[in-house]
């Protein structure tokens, strides 16, 4: 993989517009809807199988718009094939998968907690392997939003951290955040002007020919899905809202704001997963919630800047 220094300068110099932090918002919301139900389907269907059909569904939904974009650039592709070959792996067939996996095993806390450290990931790895740096204002930021994520997650008492147990489901979890956190910046390696859309379709693609074989070892050895209309409706939200919308306002917005500032704005899903559980359960708004949520925006808010 190029290093991505080279092109990350200029976005991540520029102040943010509210188009740009709106895109960046959205994809955090739905995959928070995501990790809910990927944790309630951990019952009826497997994990591989989860995978792979969202991303059967999601080809199927972009293909009738895509298709002639895909042919257009086909030249693109082939002179970046290990660019995007590398990004399809990583971040649409492997973490995916080991994110659902995890949650088989593991509680949507920690699976949240979890989730919480892909732009530290990010911000280290950019670091480490490319001698990226991050602005002060910035680090603030970050720090800020974490410090946000952490008061939502132990109701304000940070003394709960060390109660978090982590099992084995927690470690897959983890190495799924690891996985984004280099999808994220492989993606600043791939030239702008190739279309997001058509880009997309292609790693989905590839993702599916990855998880074919694991699909079809799992269902040969029991594991098959149990349809509803329950599991039916789960699996057609999370073939169109966490698979197509999210990664195209994700890759766009990172190919705009760079790696570490985009990534930032994951630090937006226990936020959404509070309102949701507000709007949609019936749960309680407490203080904690609401210190939690200004922490977050306050290190948005500071990241965006110049």
């Amino acid at each position: 993989m190029t290093s991505p220094s080279s092109n990350a300068a200029s976005p991540a110099a520029s102040p943010m517009s509210p188009g740009l932090l709106l895109v960046l918002a959205l994809p955090p919301l739905f995959w928070a809807g995501n990790f809910i139900v990927g944790r309630a389907m951990s019952g009826t269907m497997p994990p591989i199988a989860l995978s792979f059909l969202r991303w059967v569904i999601a080809l199927l939904c972009l293909l009738p718009f895509a298709w002639r974009t895909v042919l257009r650039e086909k030249a693109l592709y082939w002179r970046n094939r290990w660019r995007i070959v590398g990004v399809s792996i990583v971040g649409v067939a492997a973490f995916n998968t080991l994110v659902y996996t995890g949650l088989q095993s593991t509680t949507a806390t920690n699976g949240i907690l979890l989730n919480s450290f892909i732009p530290i990931l990010i911000v280290l790895l950019g670091a480490l392997l490319y001698r990226q740096r991050l602005a002060v204002i910035q680090a603030i930021g970050l720090a800020l939003s974490f410090a946000g994520v952490l008061t939502i997650i132990t109701h304000g008492e940070w003394a709960r951290v060390a109660s978090f147990a982590f099992g084995q489901g927690d470690l897959i979890i983890f190495s799924a955040m690891v996985c984004w956190a280099v999808y994220t910046l492989w993606l600043r390696a791939i030239p702008a002007d190739i279309n997001r859309l058509g880009l997309l379709v292609v790693q989905m693609a590839l993702a599916i020919v990855a998880l074919l074989p694991l699909y079809l070892w799992e269902a040969s050895s029991g594991a098959k899905p149990v349809w509803t209309w329950q599991s039916a409706s789960a699996l057609l939200y999370i073939g169109i809202f966490p698979s197509v919308l999210a990664y195209l306002f994700y890759n766009w917005g990172v190919a705009r704001a760079g790696a570490a500032r985009a990534g930032l704005f994951i630090h937006l899903m226990p936020v959404f997963g509070t309102l949701l559980s507000v709007a949609v359960l019936g749960e309680q708004l407490h203080l904690y919630h609401a210190v939690g949520m200004l922490c977050i925006v306050g290190g948005l808010l500071l990241s965006s800047r110049k």
